[in-house]
């Protein structure tokens, strides 16, 4: 019985490593993110090039979003629930990524533990697959980490 628990206790511990694991295609990410992304947000990197999108706007620049803080573009006008995970310092990982593009403002509820918290983003990404998709090819283009 020991050795089910320390061996159940390991799996534990190592799950979130697996987690971090891109589960998406990238290539299939690009397709999704020029369907449900591309009216609101563009992908620019510091050297002024666009990378995916048009001139939008409405939502933050998504450059480098894989891996960074949450809200960390510059004077973009996040609302106040991003700003509260900003200063936790809360990180864009796929499964962070995954539920807020899934569910917005449930996420952000979730996260900041208050039932008012509301974010800018109404639009929803139908699936799990469709989103881990887009995440994927948001890192092919650009980690924070690079």
């Amino acid at each position: 019985m020991k050795k089910l628990t320390l061996a159940a206790g390991l799996a534990l511990l190592a799950a979130p490593a697996f987690a971090e694991e891109l589960s998406g295609d990238a290539a299939a990410g690009g397709e999704q993110f020029n369907r449900q992304c591309v009216a609101c947000h563009v992908v620019v990197n510091d050297a002024g090039e666009t990378l995916a999108g048009r001139n939008a706007q409405v939502g933050p620049n998504l450059y480098q979003v894989v891996d960074n803080v949450m809200a960390h573009v510059e004077g973009f006008d996040y609302s106040d629930a991003f700003a509260t995970l900003n200063e936790q310092g809360e990180v864009w990982t796929q499964e962070a990524f995954i539920a807020y593009v899934m569910d917005p403002t449930g996420f952000l509820r979730e996260q900041t533990g208050d039932r008012r918290a509301r974010g800018r983003m109404a639009f929803q990404v139908r699936s799990a697959d469709q989103a881990a998709d887009i995440y994927a090819f948001l890192a092919s283009l650009g980690t924070a980490e690079d």
